[in-house]
């Protein structure tokens, strides 16, 4: 199989994986804390490290990884429903990647995506287990209603941070330099921690997270990408520092404060890589 095919195949796996990941996380937070909610984020997690190796595969064939998000199924009023929905999800992705097991001939992609797809058949078994879980323990959705000036703060956040994410990793993905891949990793890992954040926040106070990401940078020069990065940190910046003026909940605004005082260090770090591929 030629490699532009290998990639087209991948990368509908990636975009797949993304959509998992979206689904998965907006389940967790849409319960709650408690037991079950913690271990769908870490399938979510191990979601996350199935995107990665994609989209580092699809790099070393020549390829450019997909942003788009694929199969979701965000039907369903209860969480019996959702963990429901939840084992289709798994089960079409078996589906899938066997699929593309079997029209594959590179050795090493095809190893790739049976290691996948063993943690996917794992993945279908705990949602199994947790729709009996969810009935038995009463599991609900507890998300509010709740549409004031500080749930659309919040939820500008949630949006943000999708998008940087998506955007940091791009850019690691892309970029030759294994110092940038780094800190762009490392960024983008700080920035789903702020996502997480902000989404509890929002469900404990009565609001109700909505996971959609803007337009992402797709620049590739390694220049090119530091500046798209720095520009939208130092907005984000500027935006989280007004948001925490306006917030009288002091445990809000110390979490507010917190992710500002993040992406200063991201600034900072950002414009550090931008002199050394400068050369400055």
């Amino acid at each position: 199989m030629e490699k532009k095919k290998i990639i087209e195949l991948l990368n509908l796996d990636l975009q797949d994986e993304h959509g998992a990941i979206i689904q998965y996380l907006s389940h967790a937070y849409g319960m709650g804390e408690g037991e079950v909610a913690c271990e769908i984020e870490a399938i979510a997690r191990e979601e996350m490290r199935h995107l990665d190796w994609l989209a580092e595969t699809i790099v070393a064939l020549g390829g450019k990884p997909s942003l788009e998000r694929g199969t979701m199924n965000m039907a369903g009023k209860t969480v019996p429903e959702w963990m429901s929905n939840d084992v289709g999800l798994e089960q079409g992705a078996i589906d899938h990647y066997g699929e593309h097991i079997r029209a594959i001939d590179d050795p090493r992609v095809k190893r790739l995506l049976q290691r996948i797809v063993a943690d996917e058949r794992a993945h279908h078994g705990k949602f199994e287990h947790f729709i009996e879980k969810a009935k038995k323990e009463g599991l609900k959705d507890i998300r509010g209603n709740r549409s004031d000036s500080l749930s659309r703060s919040l939820n500008w956040g949630v949006g943000h941070e999708y998008t940087v994410i998506l955007q940091y990793m791009f850019h690691s993905y892309m970029t030759p330099d294994p110092e940038a891949r780094k800190q762009l990793e490392d960024q983008a890992v700080n920035e789903m921690q702020h996502l997480g954040w902000l989404a509890e926040e929002l469900v404990d106070s009565g609001g109700s997270p909505v996971i959609e990401h803007t337009a992402v940078d797709r620049a590739t020069g390694a220049a090119a990408m530091l500046r798209a990065d720095i520009k939208v940190e130092k907005e984000v910046h500027e935006k989280y520092g007004r948001i925490a003026d306006e917030v009288d909940d002091a445990g809000t605004k110390a979490l507010i404060q917190r992710i500002r005082n993040n992406e200063g260090y991201h600034i900072e770090v950002f414009n550090d890589l931008l002199k050394e591929a400068e050369g400055k």
